[in-house]
C-alpha cells in the first residue's frame, strides 16, 4: 500500500469516525473515487488496515477521555471521585447524588453496548456484504440526515451528561446497533438518539464518544482474530509496517482533533452542516451509482 493512500485513508478515519456523516461510507467511497478520477489506482485497503485504523481511533479516544474513564471505573467499584475537565486540573468535589450518578454510568454503558454487539455478532455476513450496496448506503444517509433533522426540531437541550438514566442509555445502545449498516453512522444516529432524549448537543456527542470505546474496541479485535483464525481473504495482501504505522498515527491523531473539534462546536451550533453534508453526499453516491451504470 502506498503511504500516500494510508496516510488520506487514516484522516478520513478519523474525520468521519467521529463527525456524524458514516466512516465506512467515506472509506469505501475515496480508493473508488481516486481510482475513477485517475489519480491512483486505489483498491479497497482490505480487512487488515481496517483493523490499524481502528486501532487508532480507538487510542484517539482513550487519550482525550483517560480522564473521564478513571473517572467512571473508580465510581462503579464504589471509590469516591471528583468532577474534572479532560483539558485542566481543576476540579469539584460530588455531591451524594452525583456519586450515585457515577457509579451507575460504567453499567449503564455496558449494557448500552449488548445491542450493537448482539447486532455484529448475528449480521456479521451481511456486514461485509449485502450491506454495503452502494444504494443502500446512500439511502441510510439521506433517511438518518432527516431523522437528525427531526431530533434537532424536537429535543429540548436540556439533560447534561451526569443526569442520564438506564432509559436514555438504552435508547442510544438499541439505535447504535443499526450502526451495522454502512452509511447510517455509528456516531450519527447515537448522538441523535441522545438528543431524542432531550440531552444537550455536548452531552449527546460526549455519550456517544464514550460508548464507541467497547465498540470500536471489540470490532478491531474480532477483525484481528478473523485476520490470524483465517488469514488474509484471497487476493489481499497485508500493508507493510511503514502503511500500518502511518495509518494508526494519522487515524489516531486526527480522531484527538476531531473528537475536541466536535465537542466544542455543539456547545454553540446545531447538526445542520452535517444534515445538509449527509443528504448532498448521499445523493451524489446515487448519482455516481448510476452514471457508472449506465455508462458501464
Amino acid at each position: 500500500m502506498p503511504i500516500l493512500e494510508a496516510i488520506i485513508l487514516g484522516i478520513v478515519q478519523g474525520l468521519t469516525e467521529f463527525l456524524p456523516v458514516s466512516s465506512t461510507a467515506h472509506l469505501a467511497l475515496v480508493p473508488w473515487l481516486v481510482t475513477r478520477l485517475g489519480l491512483a489506482n486505489w483498491s479497497d485497503p482490505g480487512l487488515t488496515f481496517d483493523v490499524a485504523l481502528h486501532a487508532g481511533t480507538l487510542f484517539a479516544i482513550l487519550l482525550y477521555f483517560w480522564r473521564t474513564w478513571i473517572q467512571i471505573i473508580r465510581a462503579a467499584l464504589g471509590g469516591k471521585v471528583v468532577r474534572f475537565s479532560e483539558t485542566s486540573d481543576n476540579q469539584r468535589d460530588l455531591t451524594p447524588e452525583e456519586q450515585r450518578r457515577e457509579r451507575q454510568l460504567l453499567w449503564y454503558m455496558i449494557a448500552a453496548t449488548i445491542p450493537a454487539a448482539l447486532a455484529g455478532a448475528l449480521l456479521e455476513k451481511h456486514i461485509e456484504t449485502t450491506f454495503r450496496a452502494p444504494a443502500l448506503v446512500a439511502s441510510m444517509l439521506i433517511i438518518v440526515a432527516v431523522i437528525m433533522w427531526i431530533a434537532e426540531r424536537m429535543s429540548k437541550f436540556e439533560k447534561p451528561l451526569p443526569q442520564i438514566g438506564l432509559g436514555d442509555a438504552m435508547t442510544v445502545g438499541v439505535l447504535q446497533a443499526f450502526a451495522v449498516v454502512p452509511g447510517v453512522s455509528r456516531s450519527g444516529i447515537t448522538i441523535t438518539g441522545g438528543l431524542f432524549r432531550n440531552f444537550t448537543r455536548e452531552a449527546a456527542a460526549r455519550f456517544s464518544f464514550l460508548l464507541s470505546t467497547p465498540i470500536i474496541g471489540g470490532a478491531a479485535l474480532f477483525k484481528l482474530h478473523h485476520v490470524m483464525k483465517h488469514g488474509l481473504p484471497a487476493g489481499e495482501m497485508a500493508p507493510g509496517m511503514a502503511a500500518f504505522a502511518a495509518g494508526i498515527v494519522v487515524s489516531a491523531l486526527v480522531g484527538y482533533v476531531t473528537i475536541g473539534f466536535l465537542l466544542r462546536y455543539l456547545q454553540t451550533k446545531t447538526l445542520t452542516v452535517f444534515i445538509v453534508y449527509r443528504i448532498l453526499f448521499g445523493i451524489a453516491i446515487l448519482l455516481l451509482g448510476y452514471v457508472g451504470h449506465y455508462s458501464g
